[in-house]
């Protein structure tokens, strides 16, 4: 599942050791509130995702924003490019 790999990653490239992808709410915000991730932490995801999924983000751009609000959003914005 797709929520489930994306939860993998950002534990795996965040190193959140004492975070398992049950923990993390799949509609909980990423940032500030729900995960607490803040910017260096979007950045880091940002190029994980580029490898991965060969997905490149605009740092500012307000649709980046939206995809990163949260575990579903990512995924939602992983399986469109996909199907591109």
């Amino acid at each position: 599942m797709l929520e489930l790999e994306v939860k993998e990653l950002i534990i795996d490239v965040l190193q959140l050791e004492d975070i398992t992808p049950a923990d993390i709410d799949s509609a909980a915000p990423l940032f500030v509130e729900g995960l607490g991730l803040d910017s260096i932490d979007a950045l880091e995801l940002g190029v994980a995702l580029q490898k991965k999924y060969g997905i490149s983000l605009s740092a500012d751009s307000e649709d980046t924003r939206r995809h990163f609000a949260s575990v579903q959003a990512l995924a939602a914005m992983i399986d469109s490019h996909r199907k591109k």
